[in-house]
């Protein structure tokens, strides 16, 4: 069980998991481009472990396990969401056209009687 302190002590700490994964981060970079002549494979497996680390330390922390959160539970909406048949989109964008071809149309029928009127008054 988690009392107030335990949460307060991991909070206080949280400044200098944030450091490490600064840290590891910075070192995945530097190692890339200081062992830039060596494979790449060698150099991604390298860059995907450290970034796993690092990622695994920043979920450790407060604000990096509540981010943690909101992505599962967003994924969890995600898979909620009702997509569209084909045939529904087709027609939603067939109405989507036919509307932007109108609206073009009647903005090229409003410059055109402006400039009209513009050139009939200016001569």
């Amino acid at each position: 069980m988690s009392t107030n302190s335990d949460t307060t002590a991991g909070s206080s700490l949280d400044w200098l998991k944030w450091m490490l994964v600064i840290g590891i981060l910075g070192a995945g970079i530097f190692g890339n481009w200081y062992y830039q002549d060596q494979s790449v494979l060698y150099r991604v497996i390298a860059m995907i472990v450290l970034g796993g680390s690092a990622l695994a330390l920043a979920i450790q922390t407060e604000k990096g396990g509540s981010a943690w959160n909101l992505m599962k539970e967003a994924r969890s909406e995600i898979r909620r969401v009702v997509w569209p048949t084909w045939d529904e989109t087709l027609q939603t964008t067939m109405i989507v056209l036919v509307l932007v071809l109108i609206f073009a149309l009647i903005l090229w029928a409003l410059d055109s009687g402006l400039s009209l009127f513009v050139r009939s008054i200016i001569g």
